[in-house]
């Protein structure tokens, strides 16, 4: 895994792994999160209460419109969008925002309120493994098992989210993890990790672009910065491709 923070301060005061999950998503520039308030993760709630000024929690009535304001707000921002919810109910109206920002390759993270972690595997009420349930909708899908190791399955799950080609994770979170004391655990700088075609693959689809007789670009994803657009623009109109001017810039 890697990760954001994954070192243990034993001279810091003691923290509960909803308050090490909210200071690391704080500091991993996180700026607005969304969702239905649930039982699973009241800690949560009380930790993001602490830092409203800074990463402000978006009530809404319903854990679909949760996963799909969350998505939009990734789509638009580039940055991952949070979404939480409860477990049950809640994961499953929230899966239509985690399969959208997996076909639109849009950054996202879920969180899920799940049952204590002595009662999994019994069928506790509303239990669901979601490594199982959700691992075709998402990048990657993680249970934290221990407070200790809060920041580590944060700082994986981001990278996952905004690596390579971006899309959407989700952790599942038991509630006696998220009221657990813990220590606070120290954060390290993230940057996304971006893949590139090799240059032979690069070479062949110039010449592939030269020898159609009616070659079509198909624009789409993003997000697009102002630059790349006109890199965009640029290899289009060099390669005498059709594209109208105005597609450029709205991308």
């Amino acid at each position: 895994m890697t990760a954001l923070g994954t070192g243990l301060s034993k001279s810091a005061p003691p923290m509960t792994g909803a308050g090490v999950l909210v200071e690391s998503l704080v500091e991993a520039g996180a700026r607005m999160a969304f969702g239905v308030p649930g039982e699973s993760y009241l800690a949560v709630l009380d930790a993001l209460h602490d830092v409203r000024d800074r990463l402000p929690f978006i009530t809404c009535r319903h854990e679909a419109s949760a996963a799909n304001m969350a998505e939009a707000y990734g789509k638009l921002t580039g940055d991952p969008g949070l979404a939480l919810v409860t477990r049950g109910p809640g994961a499953t109206h929230a899966s239509i925002g985690l399969h959208t920002a997996f076909q639109d390759s849009t950054p996202m993270l879920l969180f899920i309120g799940q049952v204590a972690r002595s009662m999994i595997d019994r069928e506790a009420f509303q239990e669901i493994d979601y490594r199982k349930f959700l691992s075709e909708l998402t990048k990657w899908t993680g249970e934290v098992g221990t407070p200790d190791r809060m920041a580590e399955y944060l700082g994986h799950a981001w990278s996952t989210a905004t690596a390579g080609r971006q899309g959407p994770v989700a952790l599942a979170l038991p509630e006696d993890v998220l009221s657990a004391s813990t220590s606070r655990q120290s954060g390290r700088a993230h940057k996304p990790v971006q893949a590139h075609p090799a240059k032979e693959d690069v070479v062949a689809v110039a010449k592939a672009i030269s020898a159609a007789k009616q070659p079509l670009l198909l624009i789409g994803g993003g997000p697009w910065s102002a630059d790349q657009s006109k890199a965009l623009q640029a290899f289009a109109e060099r390669h005498h491709l059709p594209l109208p001017r105005h597609s450029a810039a709205s991308l």
